[in-house]
């Protein structure tokens, strides 16, 4: 049927990619190469993964640990230009796309693999957050995608298939909601979800107290940015994945970090989703709170853009273009700009900014104060009006 000799198939162990492994061998005769990437999502995830997909028919299976790197030159960058798509979600899933598609290529390029395939559905933004990287990094591999393809079209019908070659797999038909984890989130769909009129029931959230279920006392937490960079918690220096980490920790019991949204899917539909961000809804409140001191109402406006663009270009799985890098470029420039201390109060799931500081604030209480300063004329600012206000003016006297 092809001339397709060997594949190095994106790995999770559940009950897609584990009917995949097989169903590539029979239906494209070649061998099948595992990668699993290690982005965070837990060790009980990861728990055994390997012996599945030999298990499952594959020829060999490559976990590659990709956390620290995710957290260092993905997520904190994307922060750096503020991004949140549709003004909501932090965009958990599709910042690790683009280094889970890179890590994969590289196990393709190392054991000589010709084609690449994933388990992404025809319906999802993550065949084209992964099929875009690899023409980015490897235009010469084929991609198969077995559920453009195949005529299996339940998960029941993936089960029995699996059942018929005696292939070990621990899902189930009664499985409610389809899940993606890794260090910075925890992404829900599915079940009840499907239904925006549906309250999402205590069932759907794994990782982070309801709001009535967090601790009745608030709870401080200090943050120092260095550069647009998070660098320490409560004064003791970290890496990326250490702050993220230890912020998810403290974060997660007061409720922080949870929304449940209608988005905009790439490919045209709309869909429902619910998130757990706890460690990042900190950090994306400190990063604020030094750009409020530092950035003027233009360079303020300016981010905005800059962050709505970059928001659609990684949830777009962009990644790997010159867009990206102008994007970041701009945003490094304002970094330079964000250094400084801020505390945070969490409580009932609500994260503020109750201090802050920068050796580079804007702010100056001789000027902003409401008692006497020597600094500020007030009489100055009618002038300033009438200018401002020039072309109403004008406009007014020509309708009279």
């Amino acid at each position: 049927m092809s001339s397709i000799k060997k594949v190095v198939l994106a790995y999770s162990g559940g009950l897609d990619t584990s009917a995949i492994v097989p169903w590539l061998k029979e239906n494209y005769n070649c061998e099948v190469v595992a990668f699993v990437a290690d982005v965070g999502q837990g060790a009980e995830e990861l728990e055994g993964v390997e012996a599945k997909a030999i298990a499952s028919g594959a020829s060999e299976c490559h976990i590659v640990d990709l956390k620290d790197e995710l957290v260092a030159d993905y997520i904190y960058p994307t922060l750096k230009t503020g991004a949140i798509y549709e003004g909501t979600y932090l965009l958990g899933t599709s910042m690790a796309r683009p280094i889970i598609a890179k890590a994969q290529v590289e196990v393709a390029r190392k054991v000589g693999a010709d084609a690449l395939s994933h388990g992404c559905t025809g319906k999802g933004n993550d065949q084209v957050r992964f099929e875009s990287c690899f023409a980015a990094l490897a235009p010469d591999l084929k991609v198969i995608a077995p559920w453009r393809e195949w005529d299996l079209s339940s998960r029941e019908s993936l089960l029995d298939y699996l059942a018929e070659r005696n292939i070990p797999c621990s899902a189930s038909a009664t499985k409610i909601y389809s899940r993606d984890a890794n260090a910075w989130h925890i992404s829900h769909e599915g079940g009840e979800l499907e239904d925006p009129w549906c309250q999402p029931s205590d069932q759907v959230w794994t990782w982070t107290n309801s709001p009535e279920q967090a601790p009745n006392e608030s709870q401080l937490v200090q943050l120092s940015v260095k550069n647009g960079e998070v660098v320490a918690v409560n004064g003791e220096q970290m890496s990326p994945f250490q702050v993220l980490t230890t912020l998810n920790e403290v974060a997660a019991p007061h409720g922080i970090g949870r929304v449940d949204i209608v988005e905009n899917r790439l490919v045209g539909m709309k869909s429902r989703g619910c998130y757990e961000t706890p460690g990042g809804t900190v950090i994306m409140a400190a990063l604020q709170a030094i750009d409020e001191l530092v950035l003027d109402k233009t360079s303020r406006k300016w981010k905005d853009t800059l962050a709505n663009e970059f928001s659609h270009l990684v949830y777009d799985g962009r990644w790997f273009t010159p867009l990206k890098d102008s994007i970041l470029a701009a945003a490094e420039a304002f970094s330079t700009l964000a250094t400084g201390e801020v505390v945070l109060k969490l409580y009932k799931g609500q994260v503020t900014a109750v201090q802050k500081q920068s050796e580079n604030s804007l702010y100056s209480e001789d000027f902003a104060t409401f008692g006497e300063d020597d600094v500020y004329d007030q009489s100055h600012a009618e002038g300033f009006i009438r200018l401002f206000s020039l072309s109403s003016r004008i406009s007014a006297m020509n309708n009279k």
